[in-house]
């Protein structure tokens, strides 16, 4: 229903537009007595196989509802009801900023594809926590943090202390975005010298803290190998407890959306299935060349259950997804829940 009547209907709209009139009308549906409890029923999958123990915590099942999608966390509640295993909210940065001027979103649905340069637009840390307090959904919630625009790179870190210590007690774990391509200069943290510093004193604040919240790497797909290596140094050396990847992509390589479309769009981070084969590239290196040190979770390009299966078997220890959501709809939870349960069952 969702391919052939609602998102003909959404793809009408703007994608920002469509994206917020989606949000409006969750919050509406939910409002409804029982709709809770029916999507629950049409979107939940439970069996002890699909639980994962991953960085110390306990998914129901391992697939995650990707940062970006409810930055500002307002449908973490709703979203535990739809068959999720955790929901990352964010990327959110200590001070409130509007983003980059519209139109920041673009489809090419061609390419079953986004590109976006939002620019982390958010509401600031405090309000995300404040909402974060509201929580009743039994569903483990990441928080992705990031730095203000307007704060210089040689102070980034005090911008990532400041979201821990916000959000420290409502968040289960922090996934660190260096790597989004829409905040000028911010990739540059990905190097190595300032990218250890960074962590290492994020992981200094977390271990003087009378409860454990694992720290996450949130990685570009457009590192090379000897930059993916200085990763998996990263990670051994800092003891930060596991990597996302991947994040969006800078490249427009083996598009089928005509170029002078793509140009029109402008600069931003391309997601959906053109980052599907590089995404599973980079986890099954960081994982075999680690030899599975630390957990990864895979993200880019899951538009099916098989691309999820895809990502799980090369090392991923749980998978998020985004725009495959925005373009399959909330049935791809339940399919790739089932996926991994009759792979489970069969092997």
């Amino acid at each position: 229903m969702y391919r052939h009547l609602i998102r003909p209907l959404l793809f009408k709209l703007s994608p920002e537009r469509a994206h917020n009139f989606t949000f409006g009308l969750i919050r509406f549906l939910f409002a409804v007595p029982f709709v809770r409890t029916l999507m629950y029923l049409l979107y939940n999958v439970s069996d002890k196989k699909l639980e994962r123990e991953v960085f110390g915590l306990h998914f129901k099942n391992p697939v995650g509802l990707a940062a970006g999608f409810d930055k500002d966390g307002k449908l973490f509640n709703q979203f535990g009801f739809m068959g999720f295993g955790f929901i990352e909210v964010g990327t959110v940065t200590p001070r409130p900023q509007p983003g980059n001027e519209k139109p920041r979103l673009f489809r090419l649905p061609e390419d079953n594809a986004l590109i976006n340069r939002m620019g982390f637009n958010n509401s600031g840390t405090e309000k995300l926590r404040n909402r974060l307090k509201r929580k009743y959904a039994t569903v483990l919630i990441g928080g992705n943090i990031g730095k203000n625009k307007d704060t210089p790179n040689e102070d980034a870190a005090e911008d990532y202390l400041s979201c821990v210590e916000t959000l420290w007690d409502v968040v289960d774990y922090f996934a660190v975005n260096v790597s989004s391509p829409n905040t000028p200069g911010l990739r540059a943290l990905q190097e190595k010298a300032p990218l250890t510093a960074i962590l290492r004193k994020l992981k200094k604040a977390v271990n003087e803290k009378p409860d454990v919240r694992p720290i996450l790497l949130k990685i570009a797909p457009d590192l090379t190998n000897d930059q993916l290596d200085d990763i998996i140094e990263i990670v051994r050396d800092t003891g930060i407890d596991g990597v996302i990847a991947t994040n969006t992509t800078v490249s427009r390589e083996g598009l089928r959306t005509e170029a002078s479309a793509v140009e029109d769009c402008g600069a931003g981070g391309l997601s959906g299935q053109p980052l599907k084969r590089r995404s599973t590239e980079v986890i099954r290196y960081l994982c075999a060349k680690s030899g599975g040190a630390f957990p990864v979770i895979g993200a880019g390009g899951i538009h099916s259950a098989a691309d999820a299966l895809e990502k799980l078997e090369a090392g991923a220890s749980l998978v998020q997804v985004y725009t495959g959501y925005v373009y399959e709809g909330p049935a791809l939870v339940r399919d790739i829940n089932k996926k991994i349960l009759n792979h489970a069952r069969n092997h």
